[in-house]
């Protein structure tokens, strides 16, 4: 199953985050931040939201930079997913 994201909605996968600090010290689950860089999966096609003109700069593959409660989660196919609109990413990570 693939997900096929509307208007100006962006699908994006978390990316991982270290298990131990630059130190060396291991971080329990308890510990860990919930990570803000992801990976874009699926973009939207954009255009007429909310009676303004979006243009999607984003594509899949970029690494961004997102809010830590932005989107909606959900799971396909065992692989969790994040759903947010493209304002709701701050910036592309290079």
């Amino acid at each position: 199953m693939t997900i096929k994201p509307l208007a100006d909605r962006v699908v994006i996968k978390m990316v991982e985050v270290e298990e131990t600090t630059k130190s060396g010290i291991i971080l329990t689950g308890s510990a860990k931040e919930k990570p803000q860089v992801a990976e874009v999966i699926a973009v939207g096609p954009g255009g007429l939201v909310d009676g303004k003109e979006v243009t999607m700069y984003l594509k899949a593959g970029d690494r961004v930079l997102i809010s830590k409660y932005a989107g909606t989660e959900v799971k396909v196919d065992g692989q969790e997913y994040t759903i947010l609109r493209q304002s709701d990413i701050l910036a592309i990570v290079e």
